[in-house]
């Protein structure tokens, strides 16, 4: 299953398909007993999907065996023990994709020539992904953070590894025999081409960086690169750490982060309040969203409602009823983000006063 979205991979994600694109959603839960009922309601909703492509008129025969083949690929590839808070399956003739997100999805099957994309990247802003990149002085390995865990990333070229005869550097680093490791031409040799992947990659998927290290490994990344601009975090013994021992290493000044984050949003609503550049409530942020208005979007981490458009403006609804559409908060994320606004989501309660959803408009 899929978790990371680059700007690359979302641009491949929205090309164009031959009719069919089949978009499969469906919520999935992480603990039990919640989880009990995931298996069926998957089973279910691709079930309908199939319906779907054997009453559409406009799919072939052979297009309707392909993409049915795909979709059942797709769901023996699925391994629920891990899932997240939903499931989005992308299945065209010749091609299929199963993504976990860390945010609720309705459940939902949609037929089109592109894949449904929104529910992706509502999920991933509201992640706040990260990097973490933990070096020593024969391996350089690489996290993918996000909102609670972090995940070793190979790919990229990471990890990078360097092998030099009886040579355990993190071992000597920790009992103090290696005092002048960093200092060595080959080990600044190798510093300087993690520096470089790390930099190739910021600018492919630009998220915000830690870097763990022996206080000795971080002043010379200093000296290097791109990566003097992270947060540096001094903790040596991590680039064979487990991934929870990593996430806990970076943790405290995520939070911290996080924090100085939403407090900054805050200020900037509360600034705009006065400067009447302020919208909030689903309604006045998706029309203004439609209009590439918006500079920056505020959201609860778990704000949802449904709404159905009665032509002019949005009101609530019910998700049986017709013409619903339950996740409205995404559109409008996916709408700022592809018009150049910043999206950040708060703790909820942040936005009590704003209906969960608030905006700091560009005019």
């Amino acid at each position: 299953m899929e978790h990371a979205l680059s700007p690359a991979t979302l641009s491949e994600l929205r090309r164009p398909r031959p009719y069919p694109a089949v978009s499969v959603l469906t919520p999935t839960h992480r603990r039990e007993p919640d989880n009990s009922q995931d298996r069926v309601r998957l089973r279910n909703v691709v079930a309908e999907a199939k319906k779907q492509l054997e009453a559409d008129p406009a799919v072939t025969r052979e297009r309707r065996a392909d993409v049915a083949e795909q979709l059942d690929r797709a769901l023996a590839e699925i391994d629920l023990t891990y899932t997240e808070d939903g499931l989005v399956i992308f299945a065209a003739p010749g091609e299929h994709q199963v993504w976990s997100v860390a945010r609720p999805v309705p459940e939902r099957v949609v037929l089109s020539d592109t894949f449904l994309t929104r529910n992706l990247v509502s999920a991933q802003a509201s992640e706040r992904p990260f990097w973490v990149l933990s070096v020593s002085a024969d391996r350089v390995t690489l996290w993918n953070g996000g909102a609670d865990r972090v995940t070793e990333e190979r790919s990229h070229g990471f990890p990078l590894t360097r092998s030099r005869e009886n040579f355990d550097a993190e071992r000597m680093e920790r009992v103090g025999d290696l005092p002048s490791t960093f200092r060595d031409e080959g080990t600044r040799h190798f510093l300087r081409d993690a520096d470089t992947a790390m930099g190739r990659l910021l600018r492919e998927a630009p998220r915000p960086l830690y870097v763990t290290g022996e206080t000795a490994a971080l002043s010379l990344l200093d000296e290097i690169g791109v990566t003097r601009d992270a947060v540096h975090i001094p903790h040596g013994g991590l680039t064979h750490a487990t991934p929870d021992t990593v996430w806990q290493a970076v943790r405290p000044l995520h939070d911290a982060e996080a924090r100085r984050d939403t407090a900054a949003v805050a200020r900037e609503l509360d600034s705009a309040r006065g400067h009447r550049t302020f919208a909030a409530g689903v309604d006045e942020l998706w029309q203004n969203a439609r209009e590439g208005r918006v500079r920056l979007l505020a959201v609860e981490e778990n704000y949802r409602v449904t709404v159905r458009d009665d032509g002019e403006h949005l009101i609530p609804a019910e998700s049986a009823d017709l013409d619903s559409r339950d996740d409205i908060v995404d559109e409008i994320v996916e709408q700022c983000l592809e018009t150049g606004a910043e999206v950040r989501f708060v703790p909820d309660g942040t936005l009590t006063d704003a209906e969960g959803i608030a905006g700091v408009l560009r005019y």
